[in-house]
């Protein structure tokens, strides 16, 4: 599970129409800038892609976790987007992605960057949740995400 905080349900998107590497990181940019203030939705995108750049964030099993450091934010933040159709992200299996987790971090949490993205990775390895996630809606997916509940009791 997920650390409390790292996630949140406005940056959840289902049945997302992102159709290329590019437009899910947009995408993904703009969940993680809608959570705070600062950084804007573009500085974040380019630090998504300069990353991308170093090497593809796509893994097997249709899961792509892109991932940067960005200055000036205080806490880690993610982003979760299950894609309406599975598009070409240049996984390690060669097969097309259509869950994705984005990563944003401080630039100074290197220890913390290295712990979430080995979490992710552990959880998105296991089959039944990524089948879990397939065909979830948003508050399903932020509790399998989170084991937190976004229901609370009246």
């Amino acid at each position: 599970m997920l650390p409390e905080g790292i996630l949140a349900l406005s940056s959840i998107s289902v049945a997302d129409p992102a159709s290329s590497k590019k437009r899910i990181l947009e995408q993904a940019a703009r969940l993680l800038a809608a959570t705070a203030d600062e950084p804007p939705a573009e500085q974040i995108f380019e630090r998504l892609l300069e990353r991308e750049r170093l090497g593809s964030t796509g893994l097997a099993g249709g899961v792509a976790l892109p991932h940067a450091r960005m200055p000036g934010i205080q806490d880690s933040r993610g982003a979760f987007l299950r894609l309406a159709e599975p598009v070409e992200f240049d996984a390690l299996d060669g097969n097309p992605v259509d869950l994705v987790f984005a990563l944003l971090v401080p630039d100074d949490a290197t220890e913390e960057h290295l712990q979430l993205l080995a979490t992710l990775a552990g959880m998105f390895n296991e089959a039944e949740l990524r089948n879990q996630l397939r065909e979830a809606d948003a508050e399903e997916a932020m509790t399998i995400l989170t084991g937190h509940s976004t229901t609370h009791a009246a």
